[in-house]
This record gives C-alpha cells, structure tokens and sequence, in this order.
C-alpha cells in the first residue's frame, strides 16, 4: 500500500450531527469514549484534521494520558503523534493551539494557490508541503505522508475532510459514537458534507461491531468502496 492504514473517528448526534447550526461543539460522549479516542491517538502515526475545525474549536491534538505518553516516549517516540492540518489557502493561525501545547511534529497541507507569506509565516511552526493547484490533493499527502514513514494515520474531521477523504478512496476503517441528543438544524454540520455521491456512487461499509457505551453506542466499519 502507497499510503497509510488511515481510519476516521468521530463522535455525532443521533441525528448524524458533529456541532451546532452555530458550529459549536456539544459534548456528545462521555469519559469512557474519551479514554478510547486518547488510546486511539496514542497508538496513531499521526492524527489529522481540517482547517474548519481548526477556526472552530481549536484543538490541541494531544494525547491527554500521562501513562500513554510514558508508554510513547518509551518506545522512542514523541509524546504526541504527528499532527497534521489539511489547510489549503494557508489559513491557519500562528496562536493555534496545536502549535502551543506538546511536544512532535506538526505538519500543514497547502496547495500551491495559498498565500506565500502565509505559507513563510506556517513554516517558522511546522513542516509545510504543497501539493494540489486549488485544494490539497490528499491522494498525494497520503503518499508523501508514507514516505515520511506514518503508517498509521487518524482522520478527526470535520465533515469537509471526511468527505473528501472518503470520496477519493483512501480510508480503511470508520468509527463513529453516537451519543443519546438531537441537535438538528440544516445548516449544522454532518459526518460528510462536500458534494454528496449519486446513487451509483454510494459507498458501502461491511459492519465490523457495535458496542453500547454508556449512553452511546460505538459502531466500527469496514469501508468496502463504491457500491456499482
């Protein structure tokens, strides 16, 4: 394989909404839930959002456990996996959080339209690389990602990555929570947003488990492709 095992995870509503109409995050799952996406992110190469989730809520990206970052350090590595931002005009504030706060590598995806003095400023912070005329190609950030030896790579959206990841075909495995509220709200955000596939493009997905936690239930997929 030219690109990394890559699985999303993500936590919805049951009515398949990751925020707010406002686009604010809502906590959906509890303690236990988030015990197993810090063990997912501690056992990651690296972990990767989009620069919409970045501007909403700013996340860190690191892994919280003090003994999983024991266990990293341990086994020689940093105490936080890669962390990567899918940014394609360069958008990225230089006070991001994820720049702040852990240790490791952190890497920002442009395409060759962003801005140069953008780009200048994102490199005093991390690895930047280009690729794509207009968006990021991610077929090729994945490729480039595995030559830089990530084998493993965790998608935590938003819907705009989501989609694009799945709809250019390099995702393996999809987890999703779904926690026990309604948001609603058209305009409030789903697991995939993007241009949504026709009926002869529809994905198909091979159920892998259900576990009921807490409140919630966790369902893992397999992603078996296009359904035609």
């Amino acid at each position: 394989m030219d690109r990394p095992f890559i699985f999303i995870n993500s936590a919805m509503s049951a009515d398949g909404k990751l925020s707010t109409k406002e686009r604010k995050q809502v906590k959906i799952s509890g303690k236990l839930d988030f015990e197993r996406v810090d063990e997912l992110r501690a056992q990651a190469d690296a972990i990767m959002v989009g620069i919409g989730t970045v501007l909403a809520d700013d996340p860190s990206l690191t892994v919280k456990s003090l003994e999983r970052k024991a266990a990293r350090k341990i086994a020689g590595k940093n105490e936080n996996p890669v962390r990567i931002i899918v940014d394609s005009a360069a958008r990225t504030p230089l006070d991001a959080d994820i720049f702040k706060k852990g240790d490791g590598l952190r890497i920002i995806a442009v395409s060759n339209s962003a801005s140069a003095d953008n780009i200048k400023s994102l490199e005093e912070k991390a690895l930047v690389i280009k690729t794509g005329a207009l968006k990021v190609d991610l077929g090729e950030l994945a490729a480039k990602l595995k030559e830089m030896g990530i084998n493993t790579l965790m998608v935590e959206g938003g819907a705009t990555l989501n989609w694009g990841m799945l709809s250019a075909g390099l995702v393996d495995e999809v987890y999703t929570f779904v926690g026990n509220l309604i948001i609603g709200g058209k305009t409030a955000p789903t697991f995939t947003d993007g241009e949504g596939f026709t009926e002869a493009e529809l994905f198909g997905l091979e159920l892998l488990s259900a576990e009921k936690i807490e409140d919630g239930i966790l369902l893992k997929w397999k992603v078996k492709g296009k359904r035609n």
